[in-house]
């Protein structure tokens, strides 16, 4: 092939690509949409997905992915001197993978991988000794709000809880001793939208050594950063978004910090939260397809959020990304997109919103806070009739037509909603 011709075929490819960029959505266009208005998108961040942690070099094979490695021990080079792992419940290798992974993902130093949602819960606030003050959001999610009402005081920890939609409330609720700040946002289940970086800023002005946390669960890394807008752990149930396959239960907590690194990983080892290696490989895998999975729940929750907005059976519709959310511009600051999670009051009693949930063919609904008193979940707004919806991947049709048949059984039982 002389130059020429060289020069014609680059020529012609280049010319292909080119074509081809103009059939894909560009960034303005996605941003011109639905993601009007929010943070850009992460840069790279389907590419980190799909490649850090994942270098075939690792492996003597070569692998492309990486393997299951099931050993519990390691060999030694020689007493004492182990290469790089010695026991799984210290260091494995498919999890080394995952945390490589998801600490890119969160734009963080550090990852580590626990149990589950509530492990990574309990091996954080083992940071803390007795004597030490916390203050929580006052909507978590219902296990999270049963240790700290339950458990965490019988270990001698002071536990407050408090709106932190309210930067005041949270003023208030700082005291000398408290240690750890505990933010979920969006919350769990009346999806109240938390700023962050204010909530940062003013706990670490009252002491810069507090550790603030976020529950990240609802949000993905996909769309939130919670590390970038000034909070010292990220911590994830990976049991959903992260992995997003209904097959693992996990949990994860990055960070930036060497100090917090260091003791949780001390933590990590010495507590024994730790997940299975196929489990690892399994939510390693979920991470490939996050972006794609998100976009696709915030597509499919916008349009049933409408659908319900504007449905006469429905009392009223929580959902960020609708601009009659309390926090929406909050939202539309500090994220790159809403997921697929949804709180709506159905009109009429208990039995209306049981009949619509048993009604349900395509959509799981569930009511997550039995463990949370009675008494609070009233001062919360968790009522009878309150139901939260987690908004999968399925055509966007048969989701409303889902929803339209569930409603219209609801309202055609005995009681009348009128």
């Amino acid at each position: 092939m002389n130059i020429f011709t060289l020069s014609y075929h680059f020529q012609a490819a280049l010319t292909k690509n080119e074509r081809f960029k103009t059939m894909l959505p560009s960034e303005s266009d996605e941003q011109s949409g639905l993601f009007a208005g929010f943070r850009p998108a992460f840069k790279s961040f389907a590419t980190e997905a799909i490649h850090v942690g994942q270098e075939p070099e690792q492996w003597k094979s070569m692998a492309v992915v990486p393997p299951i490695s099931l050993s519990t021990t390691f060999k030694q080079h020689e007493p004492g001197n182990h290469a790089g792992y010695e026991y799984s419940r210290s260091g494995n290798p498919t999890r080394n993978c995952l945390e490589k992974a998801v600490a890119a993902l969160d734009g963080a130093k550090y990852c580590i991988a626990l149990a589950s949602g509530l492990a990574a819960t309990v091996t954080i606030t083992h940071l803390l000794k007795a004597g030490d003050g916390i203050v929580c959001m006052d909507d978590v999610y219902g296990g999270t709000n049963r240790y700290f009402q339950r458990i965490a005081p019988d270990l001698g920890l002071e536990v407050s809880f408090a709106d932190c939609t309210k930067p005041e409330l949270l003023k208030a609720a700082l005291k000398a001793n408290t240690k750890l700040v505990w933010i979920e946002t969006p919350t769990n289940p009346m999806m109240k939208v938390v700023d962050i970086k204010t909530c940062a800023d003013l706990v670490h002005g009252h002491n810069k050594d507090i550790v603030v946390v976020v529950d990240n669960t609802f949000m993905s890394a996909y769309f939130q950063r919670p590390l970038a807008l000034g909070a010292d752990i990220c911590m994830y149930s990976a049991t959903k978004y992260m992995n997003g396959h209904s097959d693992v239960v996990m949990g994860l907590a990055s960070m930036n910090r060497d100090d917090l690194y260091e003791r949780l990983k001390f933590l990590q080892n010495a507590l024994g939260g730790v997940p299975s290696p196929f489990d690892c490989f399994l939510c390693n895998r979920g991470l490939k397809t996050l972006q794609l999975r998100m976009a696709q729940h915030f597509k499919n929750a916008m349009a049933a959020a409408k659908f319900l907005e504007a449905n006469p059976r429905v009392e009223r519709v929580i959902f960020p990304a609708l601009p009659s959310h309390p926090q929406h511009e909050v939202m539309k600051r500090q994220c790159t997109g809403c997921p697929g999670m949804i709180t709506f009051y159905i009109k009429g009693k208990l039995e209306h919103a049981t009949t619509f949930l048993k009604s349900l063919k395509v959509i799981y609904a569930i009511m997550t806070h039995a463990s949370v008193p009675e008494k609070e979940r009233k001062v919360l707004g968790i009522s009878d009739t309150l139901i939260r919806l987690s908004v999968g991947l399925e055509d966007e049709a048969d989701i409303i037509e889902d929803l339209a048949q569930a409603l219209a059984a609801a309202v055609s039982i005995k009681h009348a909603l009128y």
